[in-house]
């Protein structure tokens, strides 16, 4: 088993290589003077089970074409089965077409990575399950819910909970990690979004006066509709609202407006790296997914299953 970290997320890459005891691939990564990608595998891969850990996040572009020059440079080094590790999948939004003349390009990004040489795809909370499908090989969808639960558990134990689903569409998710928690009740955030990009929060479907609620979503990005959610929880009755996300894309201000709502803490996973430390004090927290990729990888390099994992 060999496993090949891209750029986007090379500390993820790295704690899993030292959870399975094994080194990363030797290989380099690098950008000619007119930003084209350029790749080099330093070790031989010939007959090799190899792993290739890429989150496209942003810059989206960037990182999903050096994911495909790697799974290309790796077929053509004879590897034997190449895994595409995907942490966050990117694009995963755009998986309908939400109006005429519009793209699916969840699938397209899907047959790019398949054309490209990839045997199998691990990732982690896909925006939707149907994504699955849109590959024409196996794709392993993991669950963040175990590693969000246990630290809920470690945290609130002897609190008073509400798990809260920010939106309808987010109602099953909830209900997931609602189960994990002794089924823990459930309340629902009914919000109309007028146009893209903006959200409005309506009314609380459920009692959350005096409780501790947790909100839990698949993807944070501007978090506008977390903060609403946690205004109007608050609005009615909820003692403290934490937050907890598998995808933290935070993008366009949402560290200053998480720090300055309602929100007592954002949690993420680090599918995503940001580039830069969280402060300390700060309102954001993460916690790390890697022993759970690291477990799958394990597992499809032994041909055991995965889905026990969640057992």
């Amino acid at each position: 088993m060999k496993l090949l970290a891209g750029n986007s997320n090379a500390p993820l890459a790295r704690s899993i290589a030292d959870y399975l005891e094994i080194p990363l691939t030797e290989a380099s990564v690098r950008r000619f003077a007119d930003e084209e990608i350029f790749v080099e595998i330093h070790e031989n891969v010939r007959g090799e089970d190899v792993f290739v850990v890429q989150s496209t996040s942003y810059p989206a572009n960037d990182n999903l074409m050096e994911l495909l020059i790697c799974i290309d440079a790796l077929r053509r080094a004879s590897a034997k089965r190449i895994t595409a590790v995907i942490p966050y999948f990117g694009y995963a939004r755009q998986d309908r077409k939400p109006g005429p003349r519009t793209p699916i390009s969840a699938k397209l990004v899907a047959n790019l990575i398949t054309t490209a040489g990839a045997h199998r795809v691990l990732s982690i909370d896909l925006h939707a399950g149907q994504i699955q499908g849109f590959f024409d090989i196996p794709t392993d969808n993991l669950f963040a819910a175990p590693v969000i639960a246990a630290d809920i558990q470690a945290r609130f134990s002897n609190r008073n909970l509400m798990v809260v689903s920010p939106d309808v569409g987010g109602v099953v998710r909830a209900r997931g990690l609602a189960k994990r928690l002794d089924n823990a009740p459930l309340a629902i955030v009914d919000k109309r979004r007028e146009r893209a990009g903006e959200s409005e929060v309506m009314n609380i479907i459920g009692d959350v006066d005096g409780r501790t609620c947790i909100l839990v979503d698949d993807i944070v990005d501007s978090a506008g509709t977390l903060c609403n959610a946690a205004a109007a929880l608050k609005q009615q009755g909820a003692e403290e609202v934490f937050a907890y996300c598998t995808h933290g894309v935070l993008s366009g201000g949402a560290a200053a407006r998480v720090a300055a709502s309602e929100l007592k803490e954002l949690v993420v996973t680090d599918s995503i790296y940001s580039g830069e430390p969280d402060a300390k004090d700060g309102a954001i927290r993460r916690l790390t997914i890697a022993p759970l990729l690291a477990e799958a990888v394990r597992r499809i390099a032994d041909e055991s299953s995965v889905s026990s994992l969640f057992d």
